[in-house]
């Protein structure tokens, strides 16, 4: 591809050659680079991509796209932009050839629920025929393939990388995670959606490296109005009306009676697994659907989803089918055990998510509960304190261990939970091998119990001493149950 055919649209004034040839846009130094690569100078938190430039143009690059002046030999050609997360996003739709035109493209933003909308507005689509790509925290997810993702939204050249690999599978959409971040970043920007969802927004984000206040981070959640056709809001937040304040897309609520909102709530136990039942409700049009994902929350985003699938004509069968399917990741996720007790796998890794999953549980009446966490190492101690209040407020034993402890000694995180967990009067244990504990809590669990396995989520690695090693919570468990429990294991 030409320099010129690449820049088509994109506002800039270039210095140099613009016929030279390009095979790659390059914005992470740790690439290998070339004299057909254009090296855009992306400023980050803490590194500047202008002060590298020099170093780029003595690996071979010869093309740059910046904001700030360089100085670099007569044979470079430099782009020079208003803003280069703007202009990488916009090349690489270009480099690509605007893949997001070929799908149907759906944003879901929120503080809370894009993991678990997103993996159910793809399942419902599925079942309409419509196969579906998904873009999010756990990962990418497409024609039966897997791959990771270092951020919840990835960087703009990676989405439009991901979009065009999709449409070559066969996707004929595409939902992805429009975090905050993201936004902030430009990482999704000029990418149309055809559909939006907005579940809940609450105080989170916010600090260095983030978003300065509420306002900011709200304006920044706000910013998926702009690039989409229609959005569908959560009518129940509590900031609803400052979320749709000048919204200049077609707003449609759900959660209340202007759009799909639920009656009928059932919240069930069937063979030890958690189901949710209820009969979403628009008009005159009644869909009665029964959900493998528990709990409140779960109700929420199914009537994003749905909303969202009504969008493009979906059936209400295909809804019921989806629905009933659905299985996240990480997210308040049954592991399928033969066993006369319910093991849950979630990801909350702080207070106010915590106290989320519990009300979600105590829904269902369990016998007893029986938690297994750690907290982060390298991380807050006012999440460790907050974790150990909420859990042991709320468990019948917790089983207090490791998570990820990176650079920090797993004995030294557990006394910082110990701060919050002796408020309460719950009862604990300490066993600081995660593997030993979730084993622990397995010969522990009777008939009715719940077992939480809380904060790695879909994580399948253990993060020790600068290390990462295997590490997936679902096998162990299904390993564990499968040789019988053994005591001596």
């Amino acid at each position: 591809m030409k320099l010129n055919e690449l820049l088509e649209g994109i506002p800039c004034d270039v210095r140099g050659e613009r016929e030279r040839e390009l095979s790659d846009v390059v914005y992470d130094t740790r690439k290998e680079l070339c004299m057909t690569h254009l090296f855009v100078c992306i400023k980050g938190f803490s590194f500047d991509g202008h002060t590298y430039a020099s170093e780029a143009y003595a690996r071979g690059v010869r093309v740059f796209a910046a904001s700030d002046e360089l100085s670099l030999p007569d044979d470079a050609t430099v782009v020079y932009t208003e803003d280069t997360r703007k202009f990488l996003a916009l090349a690489s739709a270009n480099l690509f050839g605007h893949p997001a035109k070929k799908l149907l493209t759906i944003g879901i933003t929120g503080t809370k629920g894009k993991t678990s909308t997103s993996f159910m507005v793809q399942s419902i689509l599925n079942e309409a025929g419509i196969p579906t790509g998904v873009i999010g925290s756990t990962g990418i997810y497409y024609a039966g393939k897997f791959e990771e993702t270092g951020n919840t939204t990835p960087e703009s050249y990676l989405l439009h990388k991901l979009f065009a690999k999709m449409a070559d599978a066969g996707c004929k959409a595409v939902v992805f995670e429009a975090a905050s971040q993201g936004f902030k970043l430009h990482r999704t920007y000029g990418i149309p959606s055809d559909a939006a969802g907005f579940t809940n927004i609450s105080p989170e984000h916010i600090g260095p490296n983030e978003h300065a206040d509420f306002e900011e981070y709200l304006n920044c959640k706000k910013m998926i109005f702009s690039q989409s056709e229609i959005a569908y809001v959560n009518a129940e937040d509590p900031h609803y009306e400052e979320i749709v304040a000048g919204a200049p897309c077609k707003i449609v609520p759900f959660g209340d009676e202007g759009g799909f909102h639920a009656e009928e709530l059932r919240f069930t136990t069937k063979e030890h697994r958690l189901h949710t039942a209820f009969t979403a409700v628009c008009g005159n049009e009644r869909i009665p659907v029964e959900s493998g994902v528990p709990g409140l929350f779960s109700v929420s985003n199914a009537l994003a989803a749905i909303s969202v699938a009504k969008r493009f004509g979906v059936s209400d069968e295909a809804i019921r089918r989806g629905l009933e399917k659905v299985r996240v990741r990480g997210r308040m996720e049954i592991v399928p055990v033969d066993r006369p007790f319910t093991v849950i796998i979630d990801a909350a890794h702080e207070g106010f998510s915590c106290k989320c999953l519990f009300e979600t549980i105590a829904l269902y009446s369990p016998k007893r509960i029986i938690s297994v966490f750690g907290c982060g190492g390298n991380r807050s101690k006012l999440r460790r304190y907050g974790m150990g209040e909420v859990i042991g407020a709320h468990s019948d034993l917790s089983i207090i261990t490791s998570d990820n402890s990176r650079l920090e000694k797993t004995e030294d995180i557990i006394e910082d939970i110990l701060v919050g967990m002796k408020k309460t009067d719950g009862k604990y244990e300490i066993v600081i091998d995660r593997r030993e504990a979730i084993k622990k809590a397995l010969r522990t669990a009777s008939e009715g119990d719940v077992i939480l396995l809380i904060g790695k989520g879909h994580e399948t690695y253990e993060d020790k001493d600068g290390k990462k090693t295997p590490f997936d919570e679902r096998q162990i468990v299904l390993d564990f149950i499968a040789a019988g429990m053994p005591q001596d294991s």
